[in-house]
């Protein structure tokens, strides 16, 4: 008989409380996200707007107690939001972030193409005319050269940035038409 009472497999006791505990650190992180983005970007973020008012005050509190206290508030108020709102919230921080990384990988880009064409000259921009036929050649060549001399001669890198600018234009461009 006793062994009954342990076997309620009809009730739903809900999740546990270590469960709960890393739903709401979760929140928690999630909150401190938000307070950490510029007020421009919080306009953005799809969010209820008592919700955004409650983080706009948090990022106003300089005492760091009361910020923090402030904090696990908002993350209180946003686990009384429903699930759908804040995956809403969490795709759009997840795509800045995605976002940024493709940003920093075309930067990389750029650098070790400007670099290469600074140190291999023709060979890198054969190279590269290669995979982007559409590039001017006289004037990336005369960049490169130029920035090679300053280099040499230890000149500030005036040609150095201009072939960094003129690259990052032609890669942008090539990265457009191409459905990156």
């Amino acid at each position: 008989m006793h062994e009954e009472d342990f076997e309620d497999e009809e009730h739903d006791y809900g999740p546990s409380r270590s469960e709960q505990r890393r739903e709401a650190l979760a929140v928690l992180d999630l909150a401190m996200k938000l307070v950490g983005e510029s007020d421009a970007r919080l306009q953005q973020i799809p969010m209820d707007e008592d919700l955004l008012a409650l983080v706009i005050a948090s990022k106003k509190i300089t005492s760091q107690i009361a910020r923090k206290r402030q904090i696990h508030f908002l993350a209180k108020q946003m686990r009384r939001q429903d699930d759908e709102a804040l995956q809403v919230i969490r795709a759009a921080l997840d795509h800045d972030k995605a976002e940024g990384r493709r940003e920093a990988q075309a930067l990389h880009e750029v650098e070790y193409w400007r670099d290469k064409l600074v140190e291999d000259g023709d060979e890198a921009l054969s190279e590269l005319l290669a995979s982007h036929p559409h590039a001017d050649r006289q004037h990336l060549r005369q960049l490169a050269r130029n920035a090679h001399q300053e280099r040499l001669k230890n000149k500030p890198p005036h040609a150095y940035r201009e072939l960094f600018r003129e690259l990052r234009t032609l890669l942008a461009a090539s990265g457009d038409g191409s459905g990156e």
